[in-house]
């Protein structure tokens, strides 16, 4: 795992600059402590460079950037890939001499035989850039589910990108301006677009998707990979095949992910995702797994402790925990924020945080995580909850006349705005405006509330929100056999936004801040594929079990107390610390923001829903944690 980061300038008067990638690359040294490195191309015209944490090929010659021996390509690569080892007998067998162990071998000469295909070859999580000398083209790609993250701007000619947007910002070209579009979807969804950021001309490349800038100046962006292929048909496996089929794929997904040179664990909940982890490594080695578990000092309902530990005794892993509570959260409040690059609305962040650092402390490099087993198996409860809807009451309404659904909404909306129920009355807007019902797992401020949060001077940014909905939702329909299957288009919803851009990406950025890298085995790419492929009257035969067949598919190795508990999640006690310890800190973080000074944010609303949730008579936790964390990103990044 790594930090990578480059400039392509196709300017006539200006060139790059060496001293300028050394500071692209020191600003993300978290991501690679262990080496770095910088290239240019002969013309001047390209730039890359590179911060290594050395997981495979501990030596130097796993040094980046990488060049083929003809001098032609050159490469620096973030992720693993973790079938190089076998792809490198056919690149052996075609003339090329390795001169490392390196999966960032395997791909260089894999992009030099076959091109953009060779990317369907590669099982892993990467982002990575490629400049062919010839040719004066760059090349970047972005794994198929979205593990890592690649940003990019292309402005005035100049092509700058890395890992980590605060490598762009380094460059003196770029200004820093707030996205307002993007902002309205962070209120609203926790996070921003799959495409684009909340910095004004910096874009995130999406998941399963490579773009191309060709010496003209052309740049192109192609979708390689999706969860769902145009035209999927149903498996015709029985419930024991689906079962197996799921259990070979997941052993297969774990193998692969313990492919490493240094020490490595697994983040250990007591849930049955981060305990399958645990399991299935528990059948390939032959010494105790490293575990390690977060809770919270004086909140017991938020913790999982119990449950981990059982887990623990069960498989004698050598097991670490931590415990926080708010006197330690709210100092490094500023260092998140620093290290998300764009606000992550969701408080996991928090305890995620101090999780990596009791692991980096513990001397694990490499980790194991559970992250893409609800979004496959139907194992949130929201996802049951819509699905139902969908079936009832959803039909019923939107098969209404307009002006029948109207007057209903009309009627509804003085009355729930006043009540502050404007989740509710969002629902009703989106079968009356002809709206997709399902929004995701992290709809927080949709806009039936941003429409009095928001400031006079960007009140109209809260109509563009159900854009990409539609987007999204149009993607899936596109592709699907049977566009009724609304499970189906759920996990491909999820899949495509949530989890790569909120999910994943706080991952990403909680464990790179204390360089560790973090593996997922349950979105291993033949998994997914298979998983989209399974009728939904199997994934939800009924209403009471989540996640049925995954729950089915572990009982032979996981005891049912551990299986079939009441679903509790990673969470963090955001209401409380907002209702007490933190509320005066939170409070003139916010107000004296210039988001609200300027009227960015209308301040009576703001006040109104600190006051509330103070008095507890709403829980607008989640949504003041958004507004703290927006302000202080504009602190930090904007101001």
């Amino acid at each position: 795992m790594c930090g990578i980061a480059g400039i392509v300038d196709l300017n006539t008067q200006t060139s790059v600059s060496e001293t300028l990638l050394k500071k692209m690359s020191d600003i993300i040294q978290h991501r690679g402590p262990d080496d770095e490195g910088q290239w240019m191309s002969d013309n001047r015209k390209c730039g890359l460079c590179f911060r290594r944490l050395s997981i495979i090929d501990l030596s130097p010659a796993g040094h980046q950037p990488m060049i083929t021996p003809d001098g032609r390509y050159t490469i620096v690569f973030n992720g693993e890939v973790y079938n190089h080892a076998r792809l490198r007998p056919d690149l052996e067998s075609k003339g090329y001499n390795y001169r490392s162990r390196t999966d960032t071998e395997t791909i260089l000469y894999g992009y030099k035989e076959y091109g953009v295909d060779f990317l369907h070859t590669m099982i892993g999580m990467w982002d990575l850039a490629i400049w062919d000398s010839e040719k004066n083209e760059l090349f970047c790609a972005r794994d198929r589910i979205g593990v890592k993250p690649l940003y990019y701007t292309y402005q005035d000619g100049r092509f700058i990108f890395g890992s980590e947007i605060k490598s762009i910002l380094e460059h003196p070209a770029i200004s820093r301006e707030m996205n307002y579009g993007e902002m309205t979807n962070y209120l609203a969804f926790s996070m921003t677009s799959e495409r684009s950021t909340l910095f004004e001309g910096i874009h995130k490349l999406p998941a399963g998707h490579y773009l191309r800038l060709r010496s003209d100046g052309t740049l192109s962006i192609h979708r390689y990979w999706s969860p769902l292929q145009a035209g999927t048909e149903y498996t015709t496996m029985s419930e024991p095949e689906i079962i197996d089929e799921i259990m070979r794929l997941l052993r297969q997904a774990v193998k692969d992910r313990m492919m490493s040179d240094v020490p490595f664990g697994v983040f250990l909940s007591g849930g049955v995702d981060s305990s399958t982890n645990v399991a299935l490594m528990a059948e390939l080695m032959d010494r105790p797994i490293d575990t390690f578990s977060v809770g919270f000092k004086e909140l017991e309902k938020y913790n999982e402790m119990e449950y981990a530990r059982k887990v623990a005794s069960i498989f004698k892993t050598n097991h670490h925990e931590i415990l926080i509570d708010h006197n330690d959260a709210l100092p490094v409040l500023e260092d998140l924020v620093w290290h998300e690059d764009e606000p992550n609305g969701d408080p996991v962040c928090i305890p995620l945080y101090f999780l990596s650092k009791l692991t980096r402390e513990a001397g694990t490099t490499v980790i194991q995580v559970g992250e893409g087993s609800d979004e496959q198996f139907v194992g949130y409860p929201w996802m049951v909850r819509e699905y139902k809807f969908f079936r009832s009451y959803w039909h019923y309404f939107t098969a209404m006349p307009q002006f029948l659904r109207s007057s209903i909404y009309s009627l509804a909306k003085p009355i729930l705005s006043k009540r502050g129920q404007f989740l509710a009355l969002d629902y009703i807007r989106r079968g009356t405006e002809g709206d997709e019902l399902y929004w995701g797992g992290a709809v927080d401020m949709p806009p039936t509330i941003l429409s009095h949060i928001l400031g006079d001077k960007i009140k109209g940014f809260g109509n563009e929100v159900n854009s990409m909905v539609k987007r999204l939702h149009n993607d899936a329909v596109s592709k699907q056999k049977n566009p009724n299957d609304y499970i189906q288009r759920m996990a491909f919803y999820e899949l495509s936004h949530r989890l790569p851009e909120l999910l994943l990406m706080r991952v990403d950025k909680m464990t790179m801040a204390h360089s560790l890298e973090a593996r997922v085995p349950f979105l291993d790419s033949r998994l997914v594929e298979f998983t989209m492929t399974i009728p939904p009257n199997k994934k939800l035969p009924n209403f009471d079990i989540t996640k049925h067949l995954l729950k089915k598919a572990v009982e032979p190795i996981l005891p049912n107390e551990i299986i079939y508990r009441k679903k509790q999640g990673f969470a963090a006690p955001m209401a409380e610390w907002l209702r007490d310890p933190w509320h005066k800190a939170v409070h003139s973080i916010i107000m004296d923001s210039p988001l609200v000074k300027n009227s960015i944010l209308d301040s009576g609303m703001v006040k109104r829903m600190m006051e509330q949730h103070k008095a507890g008579t709403k829980n607008y936790g989640k949504s003041i944690y958004s507004l703290m964390n927006l302000a202080l990103w504009y602190k930090r990044f904007i101001n």
